[in-house]
């Protein structure tokens, strides 16, 4: 039986998946993941499933809250810089921020990395990246999965897909639909491009300026490699902080489809928001692309974040207070608009200063 075993093992090295890789990849990867652990975590990874035990006594009425995502052609500059202990935090804060949004609490995250042929090295770096953003979300990386797929990729590339559940308070929920005219519209920073745009950046960059992932851009005060692959900004503690002293009426994730997109998501009918397209500082990288490729306005707010991270609605009362808050907190905030009324035939989003 044993000689047969290792035969069996040899086979299937030879098609292009190492097990053995694959078991040396889950040991180096406890210290790493355990340190995410959180009351509730039950297992170990390394098992056929990770197991979370909800406490939830202290909700009225508890749900859960998932999403996921991936980190798409953001990776691509990964590959180009050979850099992988970053994109890990795209994968979570894409997915953590959308649950974080609606209102929950995450519990716990799950990884999906799939390789032509498994690079423990490089792996190790990606599953440190999305550790260091479960911590900074405050959620227990508890199981995933690293796949080995011959044929599927180029030598060197892998894909990402991430998964994220948390718990809330059905009666707590951010679901918008308290929005009124009159309340106000908080814009919170992003860190840059955050993992949307990449196909339009990579063209704009590689293909139309001939650019190199090691050139120095004056603007940025960085090369453009180190630019591209600024993490996206994960905003759960910020979130927490708000929702535990302010009263928080919506807020949107600005991902792909901008400040176009994104805000009617969590807007009433009746309602509408107004933003002042002068009421912020655009970063570099957005202006920088603008120029270069002659982009309409209109086009790069439907695309990028170009600075706003997160959409925030108050109270008129409280929004003095909260960007206060804010900046004690080292975010970057902008008052940008108000909610107003809206009649059937118009636009749910609406600039002015443009």
């Amino acid at each position: 039986m044993a000689k047969k075993k290792v035969a069996e093992k040899s086979h299937y090295a030879e098609a292009g998946v190492d097990i053995d890789a694959g078991n040396r990849l889950v040991e180096l990867l406890k210290p790493v993941v355990g340190k995410t652990f959180k009351s509730g975590v039950i297992t170990d990874i390394g098992g056929f499933a990770g197991i979370f035990s909800l406490n939830v006594e202290h909700l009225k009425n508890p749900v859960l809250v998932s999403s996921t995502d991936g980190v798409g052609t953001k990776l691509r500059i990964a590959f180009m810089l050979d850099k992988h202990d970053t994109v890990g935090i795209d994968l979570v804060a894409m997915s953590v921020n959308d649950i974080m949004v609606q209102g929950a609490v995450p519990l716990f995250f799950l990884d999906y990395i799939s390789m032509g042929k498994l690079d423990v090295d490089k792996a190790l770096e990606i599953v440190k990246g999305i550790a260091a953003g479960c911590l900074e979300a405050n959620c227990s990386l508890i199981g995933g999965e690293t796949a080995e797929m011959p044929d599927f990729y180029a030598e060197g590339e892998y894909d990402l897909a991430g998964f994220v559940v948390g718990l809330a308070d059905n009666e707590k929920l951010l679901d918008g639909s308290e929005i009124a005219v009159g309340h106000q519209l908080i814009g919170i920073g992003s860190s840059g491009l955050h993992s949307n745009g990449y196909s339009l950046v990579r063209k704009i960059f590689f293909e139309g300026l001939k650019m190199s992932v090691e050139d120095y851009v004056e603007d940025f005060g960085k090369t453009l490699g180190e630019e591209l692959l600024e993490p996206t900004r994960i905003y759960a503690r910020t979130l927490r902080n708000l929702r535990r002293d302010f009263r928080i009426y919506g807020v949107s994730h600005i991902t792909g489809g901008g400040l176009i997109d994104n805000p009617p998501r969590i807007l009433p009918k009746a309602c509408k928001v107004v933003i002042d397209r002068t009421s912020w500082t655009v970063p570099p990288i957005f202006t920088y692309l603008q120029k270069a490729a002659r982009i309409s306005d209109m086009e790069m707010l439907r695309t990028f974040n170009n600075g706003i991270g997160l959409m925030v609605v108050v109270s008129d009362e409280e929004v003095d207070e909260v960007l206060l808050r804010l900046e004690a907190m080292g975010e970057t905030a902008y008052h940008i608009g108000v909610v107003e009324s809206r009649n059937e035939d118009e636009e749910p989003v609406q600039f002015t200063g443009m």
